[in-house]
Parts: C-alpha cells; structure tokens; sequence
C-alpha cells in the first residue's frame, strides 16, 4: 500500500472513502466532523442517523453523497486519558476497522485525518507513531492511503512517520 501525507483539507479529496474522526452518536460535531458533514450535505446526517452510533475503537460506513469521496467511513477515536485506558490500541483500532470497511466497499484509495487529535487532546507525535504503525502492518487490498493534515507540522509528522 502507498502511503502518502498531504496538507490540506480532507473533503476536497477524490478518493474511493475518506475517513470522519466522528464522535459517537455519529450525528456531526466540530472539527473534521464537522467539515465533513456541511461538505457532503443533510443526507449524510440522515444515513448516519440509521447507524446507530458507533463505539470507540469502531467504524461505520455511509454514503459520501455530495463529496468527490464515494464513501465515508465514520470512526470513533479514544478521547485521552494520559495513555493508560488502552488510548493506543483503541487509536489503533480506528486505522484497522476503516480499512475493514473500505475493504468491504471496495474502496481502494483511502484518506484518514489526524484521529483523536483535536478535541479528544490525543498527542500528535504518538498519534501519527500509531497511524504509521498500524497502516504499515495492515492487510488490506487498499492501494493507496493519505494521512492528511489539516496543518504543517503535523503533515511534516507524518511524512517523518512514514518514512520509517
């Protein structure tokens, strides 16, 4: 699998799925959450009304309905707690079930934002160590993968990451 980091804005891509660092009720939020769902219009909130929720460590795919993505594949990343409540293998677990899904569906191209790095407080650099880690040992038919970064440093983290 190729994996790529890119700087920018994650809705503008066109990929086969991109990756939505939601919050449980899968029902929109701030941050990439919500980005997501004003760029892809009401009919995303109506399909991820019929999921459900999701839990932590999970993911769940949608239509993309007006982005240049097909899918959107929502997962919920762990809120940190200083990194004893099992913050990196749920943070793991968001990597391997979207490319679960994106398996599922088909996708072969994939586009996954900083997960639980915002408002969740996960630190960046362990963070991308995670991404990295888990996308390097995935097994997927997914043939190409971007970590986007909504800023410089983190995009320059990444790129660092995936180099190893």
């Amino acid at each position: 699998m190729e994996l790529i980091s890119w700087q920018g804005d994650i809705t503008t891509l066109d990929v086969d799925a991109i990756v939505n660092a939601a919050n449980s009720s899968l029902l929109g939020g701030g941050g990439v959450d919500g980005a997501i769902h004003r760029a892809a219009g009401p009919d995303l909130l109506e399909a991820c009304r019929a999921l459900d929720g999701c839990e932590t460590g999970d993911a769940k795919t949608t239509p993309g309905f007006r982005l240049k993505a097909r899918w959107v594949i929502h997962t919920v990343g762990p809120v940190w707690r200083g990194g004893s409540a099992d913050e990196p293998a749920l943070l793991a677990s968001c990597y391997r079930r979207s490319l679960e899904e994106a398996d599922r569906v088909g996708a072969t191209s994939i586009a996954f934002p900083a997960i639980s790095t915002g408002v969740y407080g996960y630190p960046r650099t362990p963070a991308a160590d995670v991404a990295a880690d888990t996308l390097h040992r995935a097994s997927t038919a997914v043939e190409r993968c971007i970590l986007v970064a909504f800023d410089s440093d983190t995009a320059q983290l990444y790129a660092e990451r995936l180099q190893r």
